[in-house]
């Protein structure tokens, strides 16, 4: 299997996706999803540093500033994931009867099932899943590809403090926002680390989401336990604090155990 033999667009969750679109919006995702796949499969076949943005033009058939109209930089047309995890926090966390962690944790299951499901896919999914270790060695080997992952996860954060602190009714800079939202999105190391570890073609695909989900699950009942304490933070609550003891006011739901 070669690099473009790979439908990088199935690696995606389909939970943004539009259920109707006029014409113009969907030749607009069409032309978003290309890009994206194409500087993906030219990436990986010769390096990030030797691709230009001018030669993934040409591919696609458009101008570079065309590119840079769906892309503000040439990091972002490989790692757009991250704005599919923007939007999915602005909406699943601020989801009724939905805790934190819970919401981050049906994200978090719907990007492997993403991965998973384009493994099952495949004709040979145990030659597939080395095309998506390489993809990791590739954003972890690239000096340009860290910083931009850094500076969108202090994005995710930053948003992920905006809604917990409206719903505590805190000030975003507050402290508690501040570590619960950064404890929520480390949730993603601890996902990505599993699937590097488990993605060994000893498993089956369903076999394989079972055992990364399972050790997500693992640190996120720590990070539920912690949160359960901050009352503001629970489906219901209303924006109440956390009684003097640490308990949550009885008329809230507190998170799932």
């Amino acid at each position: 299997m070669s690099m473009r033999t790979v439908d990088w667009t199935a690696l995606r969750p389909r939970t943004e996706e539009p259920t109707a679109e006029g014409l113009r919006e969907r030749k607009k995702r069409l032309m978003r999803q290309q890009l994206s796949d194409t500087a993906t499969e030219m990436f990986m076949e010769r390096g990030f540093d030797a691709v230009r943005v001018s030669e993934i033009a040409e591919a696609c058939g458009v101008s570079e500033k065309t590119v840079f109209n769906y892309f503000p930089t040439k990091e972002s047309l490989i790692l757009d994931l991250g704005e599919s995890t923007l939007a999915s926090l602005r909406t699943g966390l601020v989801e009724p009867g939905l805790s934190p962690v819970e919401a981050v944790l049906r994200i978090l299951s719907d990007e492997l099932h993403a991965i998973t499901s384009w493994l099952a896919a495949q004709d040979d999914p145990v030659q597939a899943g080395p095309l998506i270790l390489r993809f990791g060695v590739l954003t972890r080997s690239t000096p340009s590809l860290r910083a931009y992952q850094r500076d969108m996860t202090d994005r995710l954060v930053a948003a992920a403090a905006e809604i917990l602190a409206r719903r505590a009714g805190m000030g975003q800079e507050e402290p508690e926002p501040q570590i619960a939202a950064t404890v929520l999105l480390g949730l993603w190391p601890i996902q990505f680390r599993a699937l590097g570890r488990y993605l060994d073609g000893t498993r089956t695909p369903a076999e394989l989401h079972e055992a990364v989900s399972t050790e997500v699950r693992r640190a996120a009942r720590l990070i539920d336990a912690g949160l359960g304490s901050f009352g503001a933070l629970v489906p219901g609550s209303g924006g109440q604090p956390a009684a003097p003891d640490g308990s949550v006011p009885s008329d809230s739901m507190s998170p799932h155990h």
